[in-house]
């Protein structure tokens, strides 16, 4: 028994030093071409991005990615002006200032979501000469503006501490102006996700506007603007209440969108977490920082998700990591795992294990249980100090759980070192467009949290959430404020099925079928939905069923509830 014991503990350290050996070589190997394979993309002179000033790939055609997405070019600069603001690389100076120029130009173009005072601002993709992109697409994305703001809101700080204040009040001021104002008149709005299907509220998009009002408030209050801090940190307060309506307690992860039909496992969810990873926030858990109980819990729920779906996975131990993609009903493609998902995994480990070092002890709840038990059987909620061999323990285990997911991507990157968008579930062979930018840029930003490195505060330290919250987009103060309520519905469904909700309501999506709100089937057969409503306002709904492409109301007549003036409410309903 002893003998057995002991080869357990020597087989885990051999696979542990195995995990830590293949990252460590990645990211030596990696590294450089990562940071190549960016520079290559974008800029009128990257050597493969044909005159763009920033393009999501080379690739033409099986997918055409030859465009410049606000969303990916924003996540990229981002990723470099934090290099640049921490004198990690003073080389890039001209790439930031032909983005930021760019930016200024392409907020200008009129396009098929409006011109720049209505609505334009939300157009996700431009043609690489700056032209409007006039085709079919989900429009608009509303995470585009949000996280531009924040890019060049950083970019401004740096310059701001070196002396260049007049180009910044100036010329990026407007700009940034511009994009935090849209966040403040629209982040209450529908749009499709980071993915372009989903046209619902989602987790990504509401994360990362609120973080955008927050930076924005703080920097206009720098540069004297003062007559728009109010507004921008009123709308933050009420799009902080509404980011806690995506966690499914229940289930224990977050649901990535209210509408779409899925469960709502989604990688949105964790990049969120890495995008607004602030590393003066402690484990905040309503902005869910990487190393917060709902985090981990979600982290745990997304990744198991994946397990039993990509053959790449089979025979992998339930606490290894594993390839991830995007959704586990994912079919685009072929559904396959994406570099940028599988490494985001770990990238929010690593931040977790910073801020963990830094704060000197580890917080297990209720909530978070679950995770940490995969790398302790044993351990119970607690704080362990970092003095403690279960904090030794814990973290030891998930930081060689971290570099198991560079090691899989490791496994499946081409002996040149370019990283295409996606693997192949079956054979690991790269697919899809080629030279993926954002895969290259979220493999540098998780090699640098590996190393410990983390960028500036974005205030998310100390911040609360309101009692209750406003739906009012127009950066007023005034407006109604919202009740949770809770609605709960006995349906049987045959597998596959699902159950949704829609109302008479801006938050039940206005009688949309398409948009409906999806029900969590946690405590089946009961199916169940908190949805942030009109305080005092009668609302009328309906639930319906979708299954196989079809869609069944229940028959009539409308539900109907009258919310209350504070608090919560719960309610029953049976199928009809």
């Amino acid at each position: 028994m002893r003998f057995t014991f002991l080869a357990t503990i020597v087989g885990l350290a051999v696979g542990a030093l195995a995990q830590s050996s293949a990252a460590d070589a990645y990211v030596a190997s990696e590294g450089p071409i990562a940071k190549t394979g960016v520079i290559a993309n974008i800029g009128s002179s990257g050597s493969k991005s044909h005159g763009a000033k920033a393009s999501a790939s080379p690739s033409t055609s099986n997918p055409d990615y030859l465009y410049s997405w606000t969303r990916d070019s924003a996540l990229v600069f981002k990723a470099l002006i934090d290099q640049f603001t921490s004198g990690e690389d003073t080389t890039l100076r001209n790439l930031i200032d032909d983005y930021t120029t760019s930016s200024g130009r392409l907020q200008q173009v009129s396009n098929p979501s409006g011109t720049v005072s209505t609505g334009g601002l939300g157009e996700p993709k431009f043609n690489i000469d700056e032209s409007a992109f006039t085709g079919a697409w989900g429009r608009p994305q509303r995470d585009g503006p949000a996280l531009r703001a924040t890019a060049i809101i950083t970019y401004a700080n740096w310059l701001l501490d070196n002396s260049n204040s007049t180009y910044v009040t100036q010329t990026l001021w407007p700009i940034i102006k511009l994009d935090l104002d849209y966040v403040q008149n629209n982040w209450n709005q529908t749009g499709f996700d980071l993915w372009e299907e989903v046209n619902s509220s989602s987790f990504f998009t509401t994360a990362v506007q609120h973080r955008a009002l927050r930076e924005g408030a703080t920097f206009a209050a720098r540069i004297g603007q003062t007559s728009v801090v109010s507004g921008y940190t009123t709308q933050a307060a009420n799009v902080l209440c509404f980011l806690q309506s995506y966690w499914n307690p229940s289930a224990g992860y977050i649901t990535a969108n209210t509408g779409g039909g899925r469960s709502g496992k989604d990688s949105n969810t964790v990049l969120t977490s890495v995008h607004t990873f602030d590393p003066a926030a402690g484990c905040d858990a309503s902005t869910f920082q990487p190393c917060s109980d709902k985090a981990l819990s979600n982290l745990k729920v997304y990744v198991d998700s994946f397990r039993s779906i990509y053959a790449i996975n089979s025979g992998i131990a339930a606490n290894a990591a594993v390839a991830t993609g995007r959704y586990p009903e994912d079919s685009y493609q072929g559904g396959n795992p994406w570099y940028l998902t599988t490494i985001a995994v770990s990238e929010q480990l690593y931040d977790a294990l910073i801020v963990w070092d830094k704060l000197g002890s580890i917080n297990v709840t209720a909530v978070s249980l679950p995770f940490f038990q995969q790398f302790s059987s044993s351990v119970a909620v607690g704080t362990y100090a970092s003095s403690s061999a279960t904090y030794t323990t814990l973290t030891t285990a998930i930081r060689t759980f971290a570099d198991g997911f560079i090691a899989v991507n490791a496994k499946y990157t081409p002996a040149n070192g370019g990283l295409a968008e996606q693997y192949d579930r079956a054979s690991g062979a790269p697919v899809s467009a080629v030279d993926l930018t954002w895969s290259y840029a979220a493999t540098l930003t998780a090699f640098h949290a590996r190393g410990g490195k983390t960028y500036a505060s974005w205030g998310a330290a100390g911040l609360a959430v309101p009692a209750t919250c406003s739906t009012s987009g127009s950066g007023s103060s005034g407006g109604a404020g919202t009740v949770a309520v809770t609605f709960n519905v006995q349906a049987t469904t045959v597998y596959g099925e699902n159950i949704y909700i829609t109302g008479s309501v801006d938050a039940l999506q206005n009688w949309s079928p398409d948009n409906a709100l999806i029900l969590s089937a946690a405590n089946y057969p009961t199916w169940s939905i908190t949805v942030n409503l009109p305080a005092t306002t009668a609302v009328q709904y309906k639930f319906i069923r979708k299954y196989n492409g079809a869609t069944t109301w229940e028959s009539d007549p409308n539900n109907q509830i009258t919310t209350p003036a504070s608090g919560s409410a719960t309610q029953a309903d049976t199928w009809r």
